[in-house]
């Protein structure tokens, strides 16, 4: 037995961490795991999708009762953290998503992203709030609320978004850097601020069709 509370204790932890055989989920060559991506929990609960890539220092811990799904072609970047929370929590990431570098998603509530969802670095997505009502309690002891987080297909996230339990995002919505999204946001919003407010609909700005019938308004990018 490692002795926990010494010099020599903590020395020796860190050779066994380092020299640990890796707890993968079931991979396949199209995937692109970086070696020092760390999986940890029960692995047998995260099922990635063809082509995934999951950056350097990218933590995925999966609970016993819980459950990860990554979906084709998505990225994780390095330092994302993507954890179950406790008892029968879940992330569902769609197919061709990306989850950039320090963003936190957890599951504690249940959290579903849809396809072709971006998500700037920084960003905090977590499906779980503390109850506080009660002056009389201390705070940890009176439990969290678990709505879940919903993030529809086609959304852009920007950098330090924060997004709170119990919303859905709508399809095709874009949030703006720094915002802290308290409530549902409609589809094809384009919301900004603290909280999060609906400032334009993208659905209600259309271009004219008749100048994409010009092949020299066409663009090649």
């Amino acid at each position: 037995m490692i002795p926990r509370n010494s010099r020599i204790g903590f020395l020796l932890r860190r050779i066994a961490w380092f020299f640990r055989l890796p707890n993968l989920p079931k991979c396949d060559s199209s995937m692109r795991i970086h070696p020092m991506a760390i999986f940890e929990g029960y692995t047998e609960n995260i099922e990635l999708g063809e082509g995934v890539i999951i950056d350097a220092y990218a933590r995925i811990f999966c609970h016993k009762s819980g459950k990860v799904r990554i979906g084709a072609g998505t990225y994780i970047g390095d330092h994302a953290i993507i954890h179950t929370g406790k008892k029968d929590g879940s992330v569902v990431i769609g197919s061709n998503c990306s989850l950039q570098s320090f963003s936190i998603v957890h599951g504690h509530g249940g959290c579903e992203i849809g396809n072709d969802v971006r998500i700037a670095a920084h960003s905090i997505i977590i499906p779980a709030n503390h109850r506080f009502a009660d002056t009389t309690r201390p705070i940890r002891e009176q439990g969290l609320t678990k709505l879940g987080i919903k993030i529809e297909n086609d959304v852009w996230i920007g950098t330090n978004t924060v997004v709170l339990d119990g919303v859905t995002v709508g399809t095709g919505s874009v949030i703006g850097t720094g915002s802290v999204v308290n409530k549902t946001i409609p589809p094809g919003s384009v919301a900004v601020g603290s909280p999060a407010r609906v400032v334009a609909n993208r659905n209600a700005v259309r271009p004219d069709v008749s100048d994409l019938s010009d092949p020299a308004t066409q663009s090649n990018e």
